[in-house]
């Protein structure tokens, strides 16, 4: 039995949809929100337990927006080295865009070893109009999913078009788009 119910497949596309066509016009600073909620609708339609948009800058990967949770999982705003993903391996083709059950991955050594676990893993590259690529939309469950299907992938594909309109759309310097992570601050006596 599949996790996800084709009809309930169909809702979460035609509200994904609707959100492209709300957005395709302009920027709109309600579009974080709106894809906050398309994220949370993602993550509990597919029963994953994370799902999150990351930016990829220079070497590292800067998680944008993330929903749902596991223990030493990625939040908002963390930051981690780009070659320590999948994400990035699914982008050079080195990893499937939909993975059931990453253990033979991981018992091969295809794949880093992570702070979390990941037993089933679906990512898909956010790619702006211009071709180059600004990220992932990724999602995860720490179980394997043998159950889920290429129309899974087809959800994440949308929102993944999503993120795109929202990154080409917005302003030059938008507020919630940092060029680099903070430094620590000095400690001073």
């Amino acid at each position: 039995m599949s996790y996800v119910d084709p009809l309930d497949q169909q809702a979460l596309e035609v509200q994904i949809s609707e959100l492209l066509v709300a957005t395709a016009d302009s920027y709109d600073h309600e579009l974080d929100r709106r894809i906050t909620d398309v994220l949370l609708l993602l993550r509990k339609q597919l029963r994953m337990d994370v799902v999150f948009v990351s930016e990829f800058i220079g070497r590292e990967r800067v998680f944008r927006f993330v929903d749902g949770s596991v223990p030493r999982g990625p939040q908002t705003g963390d930051v981690a080295p780009l070659e320590e993903s999948y994400c990035q391996r699914v982008v050079e083709g080195r990893l499937p865009e939909l993975v059931n059950d990453t253990a033979p991955y991981t018992a091969s050594g295809d794949l880093p070893h992570l702070k979390f676990l990941v037993g089933t893993h679906l990512s898909t590259p956010v790619v702006l109009p211009d071709g180059r690529i600004y990220g992932t939309v990724c999602c995860f469950s720490e179980s394997s999913r043998p159950d889920l299907q290429q129309s899974a992938l087809a959800c994440l594909r949308q929102c993944a078009r999503l993120v795109a309109r929202k990154v080409d759309s917005a302003p030059s310097e938008p507020e919630w788009q940092a060029t680099e992570p903070a430094p620590f601050p000095e400690i001073t006596k």
